[in-house]
């Protein structure tokens, strides 16, 4: 029971709880452990459980009519994954499908209790808030990403908002998340390092003018 709530301590979203709100919360959740490359939930699932992820990494990817992957969006450890639209329903729909891609560990909590014994009694309704306008921002970021950005504007995104993430991965792991080629990832790349706005050592990505970053996918040319 104590490692339940030590896990639920990791988790920023519950930080503002009590002890005697932290043991309400451990009674209607659990923990689970997923391998890497397992399966979280597939496209139009519902359940009725809220999930954060409490270490790991999750890719979410929707399918299309010709099963080909189209990649959303990465969750990082300490976030809520649940796609919430409604605190009048106990099911939760899958809008895509979602992927670890590492080890994991997932806090899952009782979506009818939570709201009865938390959020009806105003407790953590901002952090619950935040949340859903963190979910919110993620799904502007595909929209632009998918429909506003040039490649040009699409690495420099992804390079002000993940470099972390940027870095980790095979330059043709990138180019599949931004749906660019292989080879315009390397010319926009060369190119910012040409502009002085990044440096590029032992394959990684150094960030030296972040400011011009944010102009190019703001709309600005390079």
């Amino acid at each position: 029971m104590n490692d339940k709530i030590e896990y639920i301590k990791r988790l920023s979203f519950f930080n503002s709880l009590d002890e005697e709100n932290l043991l309400i919360l451990q009674n209607i959740s659990k923990i689970t452990s997923y391998p890497k490359n397992s399966i979280l939930y597939y496209e139009n699932d519902m359940n009725n459980k809220m999930l954060f992820l409490v270490s790991g990494l999750l890719k979410v990817y929707k399918i299309d009519k010709f099963e080909n992957e189209i990649f959303l969006y990465y969750i990082h450890k300490n976030s809520l994954i649940s796609e919430l639209t409604s605190i009048q329903e106990n099911a939760i729909y899958c809008f895509s499908n979602a992927e670890f891609m590492e080890e994991s560990i997932v806090l899952e909590i009782d979506f009818a209790e939570f709201k009865s014994k938390f959020l009806a009694k105003n407790i953590l309704n901002s952090e619950f808030i935040n949340e859903i306008l963190t979910k919110t921002r993620q799904l502007h970021c595909v929209v632009n990403r998918e429909l506003v950005f040039d490649a040009t504007a699409k690495v420099a995104f992804m390079l002000c908002d993940d470099l972390e993430m940027f870095n980790s991965l095979k330059r043709h792991e990138i180019s599949f998340m931004l749906h660019i080629q292989p080879e315009t990832l390397s010319r926009v790349l060369n190119k910012l390092k040409r502009n002085s706005i990044i440096e590029i050592e032992n394959s990684k990505i150094i960030v030296l003018d972040k400011n011009k970053l944010t102009d190019i996918y703001k709309g600005e040319s390079l």
